[in-house]
């Protein structure tokens, strides 16, 4: 088995490997001048198990081109069996057509990915479900769930808390969290988007009144609709809101607006490679999640259960 590090996110790379004891296969993975990719693998994969690290998040094409041409790189050096281990996978809320004359991007770069010559793929928390059967390789699909559930136990010992879906579109992924959580209460942000990036938030669902809400969504980019949401818990007598989120793409002005916003914490995973500014911010923690990819990295190859990871 050898590990590949696309640039992405390389501080994610080389805690995987170490979780593996392995170290990460000796590449250049560099520009040239006007920009071009270009990858040279330093040490001979014929016929190993390879598993490509590489996150698609900002910039989100450079990310994808070095990914599909490491992978490309691997099958003309003949590697048995190439995994793209993609723990922020990009144009993911691209998995449907919103309208007329517009792509359905998500399936577009699953088939690049596997017109490249990947073999399989490994994400953690796809933004919808569905788009693991955009790809016609193996396609498993971790889950933040049991690292976030174990956070908060520790930190809080499940007492008095209640978990909030931001959208109605979350509630199976708050679900899921409330039973690793002693089967903690249920309660739903009802939201309307009147454009991309943008969020009003219109009523709860459900009585939060005194309890610690525990907000939990996938991904958080813009930051609107987290904050909109977790001021109307407050104002609903919340009695604080922290917020859990597997991919903490952050764009724009949104540790600003974490900041100052009703949370009490933004609790991301390193999925995607922490800004200077989040790593600097009093109300964002980072989640470690090595151990869960290089667990389940480990598994493939031996080829065992990766399912039994969350169950």
């Amino acid at each position: 088995m050898k590990i590949l590090a696309g640039n992405s996110n390389l501080p994610l790379a080389r805690a995987i490997a170490d979780y593996l004891d392995l170290p990460l296969t000796k590449a250049d993975v560099r520009r040239f001048a006007d920009d071009e990719v270009f990858v040279e693998i330093h040490e001979n994969v014929r016929g190993e198990d390879v598993f490509v690290i590489q996150s698609t998040s900002a910039p989100a094409n450079d990310n994808l081109m070095e990914l599909l041409i490491c992978i490309d790189a691997l099958r003309r050096s003949s590697a048995k069996r190439i995994t793209a281990v993609v723990p922020y996978f990009g144009y993911a809320r691209q998995d449907r057509k919103p309208g007329p004359r517009t792509p359905i991007s998500a399936k577009l770069v699953a088939n690049l990915i596997t017109e490249a010559g990947a073999d399989r793929v490994l994400a953690v928390d796809l933004h919808a479900g569905q788009i693991q059967g955009f790809f016609d390789i193996p396609t498993d699909n971790l889950y933040g769930a049991p690292v976030m559930a174990a956070d908060i136990l520790g930190r809080t010992g499940g007492d008095n808390l209640m978990v909030v879906s931001p959208d109605v579109g979350g509630v199976v992924r708050a679900r899921a969290l409330s039973k690793r959580i002693n089967d903690a209460p249920l309660s739903i942000v009802d939201k309307r988007r009147d454009k991309p990036g943008s969020s009003e938030v219109m009523n709860i669902i459900g009585d939060v009144k005194g309890w610690d809400c525990i907000l939990i969504d996938d991904i958080i980019d813009s930051g609107g609709t987290l904050c909109n949401a977790a001021g109307a818990l407050m104002d609903a007598g919340a009695k604080s809101v922290t917020a859990y989120l597997t991919h903490g793409v952050l764009s724009g002005t949104a540790v600003e607006r974490v900041t100052a916003s009703a949370l009490t914490e933004l609790v991301i995973t390193d999925s995607i490679q922490p800004t200077a500014a989040a790593l600097a911010s009093p109300k964002i923690r980072i989640l470690p999640i090595a151990p869960l990819i290089g667990e389940a990295i480990q598994r493939i190859a031996e080829e065992s259960s990766v399912s039994s990871l969350w169950d």
